[in-house]
């Protein structure tokens, strides 16, 4: 959703409405719960994303948000959405499920990347 949305430049409403109509009969079916809190972070990430890329370009030495692989860049911003605004989640279990993300869409470089930024982060705010 939030490649679509950053990529595809469409609103977050055009993506929410159009995002579950692609049929994959290979893809694991989600529950309504879990295509809910999907979207919930998706919102999230969209409405605050202003607040969102100054706290990982401050633990991005030398990187600018803007420079940044657009993968890379909607995983963190997912990932501080989520340590900011989804206090029940487990630090540890936001950065497991970033580093996955970018296993899966991305390189090892950038696993070694989001990671230390993640790292970085979750010390500032002093999460475990």
């Amino acid at each position: 959703m939030l490649y679509q949305w950053e990529v595809g430049r469409s609103s977050l409403d055009e993506v929410l409405t159009t995002f579950w109509l692609h049929d994959d009969s290979q893809a694991v079916t989600l529950s309504d719960d879990h295509r809910s809190f999907a979207q919930k972070l998706a919102a999230g990430v969209v409405d605050t994303v202003g607040n969102l890329d100054p706290v990982i370009a401050e633990s991005a030495e030398h990187w600018r948000i803007e420079r940044m692989n657009v993968l890379d860049r909607l995983i963190l911003r997912l990932a501080v959405y989520e340590f900011l605004h989804e206090a029940e989640t487990p630090a540890r279990v936001i950065i497991n499920e970033a580093l996955e993300l970018a296993r899966t869409f991305s390189n090892d470089d950038s696993v070694r990347f989001i990671n230390g930024i993640l790292d970085a982060i979750r010390r500032r705010f002093e999460r475990e």
